[in-house]
């Protein structure tokens, strides 16, 4: 700087440790955690479960625009939000089933 003076900054007091940090600590694979995964079933069951609240909204919302706590953008954007999740359950579902007959063909 000029004049002699310089700014007086310890970034290192200022940066905080994190998961990734190598300023401490060096990083090992075993050092990082794993999340606790679930196992299928329960994942496809909690996925299901959110597709049939998504798709039981439409329903909810018409009844709210029939009492006028609704506005019809609301009731037509849930509708077409839950054809499309419609949609795209149908197709993974293909895609799985098609999955599981390949997995069935292999002979070992």
């Amino acid at each position: 700087m000029t004049g002699g003076i310089s700014p007086n900054i310890n970034l290192g007091e200022r940066i905080e440790p994190s998961k990734i940090s190598t300023f401490n600590t060096p990083v090992r694979m075993k050092s990082i955690e794993q999340p606790e995964t679930a196992d299928f079933k329960t994942v496809m069951g909690g996925l299901v479960e959110q597709l049939n609240t998504d798709l039981n909204a439409p329903d909810q919302l018409m009844q709210d625009l029939m009492l006028d706590k609704a506005d019809i953008h609301d009731v037509m954007a849930a509708m077409e939000k839950s054809e499309i999740q419609l949609s795209i359950a149908t197709t993974a579902l293909g895609n799985v089933i098609q999955t599981y007959e390949k997995v069935m063909q292999i002979s070992i």
